[in-house]
């Protein structure tokens, strides 16, 4: 392709330390344009590690019969080879760029394939704001669920696209970067409860660098008394364990009711939780409201929320201290960053849920500190997400570096890769 000195166009001179605009480009051969967009099925084998996985409570733990043992007793054996599979979405062009993201859900692949491909081909992939919009007024449902899911994982896709295009990554299109790393808090779903095992595991994680962590609650309503000991029990091993300076956080994945919510957080606010996360349905909004008035505890939720209009409204009603909106579900990187500018507005602190890590480390790295402080790292869901990946994002420290790679930098590793596959439905 025939290139131009954009920079120079825009009068601008000089050098940027990290990246060169020298390939910056206008095609001569006529517009970009999608002209395929496919999932791929990336299959291959890991080391697993067996532990004593400790389920969390759920909306669904209110029956009997539904309940998770709170203390599992599985014995440890020894790593073992295992299959897996993830899937990705590559948005392809007419011109020497394409779009790659992942892994994607795929409930939301589907949705991609279905409805959203034969739309997208023959659109310019970096009108991104458009498309966003575009496919957003397509589907009646589209303000939730699988589809918003499935706007997300294109727009995503789209914004590596755009980045390999310029040859920068996201947080630069995005106006970052506003530091050289990202700090990550330790989220621990899985881990054991036991008061023995939380202290063992926690001081492990504070060796390791991180100053946050996040525990996940294993009774919720249906364990009565005994189960809320147990839950204000975790915290207080926490604290005395790690000491008043440490920072922990709790997640109670939509388990419990107003009341309880109440009860638990009036006896553990000697040990100065960083937030209670999730403790209702994102529908409850009265709850969250009323709940962060009667505490001092920190209150937080949003993993679930689809769009800003959703977060716009807790926000007027003060009902947060925390938002965390996931770019892998809410609608992607383009709705995060307008989560984050409305976030700014009312000086709530928007910490992106982490159920991947690419997106949201970009966001964080584009926005002020003072918006996104941190973000989060599944400890153990993480590795098999990014098993496949060449250059994985593990932190080190408690702190992920910026990847200097254009787009998201997210590169297949062919030694890991059995077989891959692109998805027809």
């Amino acid at each position: 392709m025939k290139r131009r000195n954009f920079l120079g166009n825009l009068g601008l001179t000089g050098t940027l330390p990290l990246f060169s605009f020298s390939n910056f480009s206008e095609p001569v051969n006529g517009p970009i344009q999608i002209t395929d967009i496919q999932i791929l099925k990336v299959t291959g084998t890991k080391e697993s590690f067996d532990f004593p996985y400790q389920s969390q409570i759920t909306p669904m733990t209110v029956y009997p019969e539904h309940r998770v043992p709170p203390y599992p007793d599985y014995k440890k054996v020894e790593p073992k080879s295992q299959g897996i599979s993830n899937h990705y979405i590559r948005i392809m062009t007419n011109q020497d760029v394409e779009g790659f993201y992942g892994l994607v859900d795929w409930e939301a692949a589907y949705v991609v394939l279905n409805q959203l491909r034969s739309f997208l081909i023959g659109q310019d992939p970096l009108a991104i704001e458009t498309l966003w919009d575009k496919m957003y007024r397509m589907n009646r449902h589209s303000r939730g669920g699988h589809y918003m899911m499935a706007i997300s994982a294109v727009d995503n896709a789209l914004w590596d696209l755009k980045g390999k295009y310029f040859d920068v990554p996201v947080y630069v299109l995005l106006g970052g970067p506003t530091r050289k790393q990202v700090e990550v808090y330790a989220s621990c779903l899985g881990y054991s409860v036991l008061p023995e095992d939380v202290a063992s595991k926690c001081s492990e994680l504070k060796g390791k660098g991180f100053r946050y962590q996040k525990w996940f609650m294993a009774n919720g309503l249906a364990d009565g008394s005994r189960g809320l000991l147990k839950n204000v029990e975790l915290v207080r091993t926490l604290r005395e364990t790690l000491g008043e300076e440490y920072e922990i956080m709790f997640d109670a994945f939509n388990g419990w009711d107003l009341d309880y919510a109440k009860s638990w957080c009036n006896m553990v606010e000697e040990y100065r939780p960083y937030w209670i996360e999730e403790a209702f349905v994102s529908e409850k909004i009265d709850s969250f409201v009323e709940l962060r008035k009667s505490t001092s505890v920190p209150v937080a939720t949003g993993e679930h929320f689809y769009g800003r209009w959703e977060v716009g409204e807790f926000l007027k009603r003060g009902a947060l201290d925390y938002v965390q909106a996931d770019p892998e579900w809410c609608g992607g990187t383009s709705e995060l960053v307008k989560i984050c500018n409305l976030a700014s507005v009312f000086d709530v602190r928007v910490i992106p849920h982490g159920h991947n890590i690419h997106s949201a480390l970009h966001v964080i790295a584009s926005q002020s500190p003072m918006t996104c402080p941190i973000g989060e790292y599944l400890l153990n869901w993480m590795p098999s997400k990014i098993h496949f990946e060449k250059y994985p994002l593990i932190p080190v420290n408690g702190h992920l570096d910026l990847p200097n790679r254009p787009g998201f930098g997210i590169v297949l590793d062919k030694e890991k890769v059995q077989k891959e596959e692109v998805v027809s439905i």
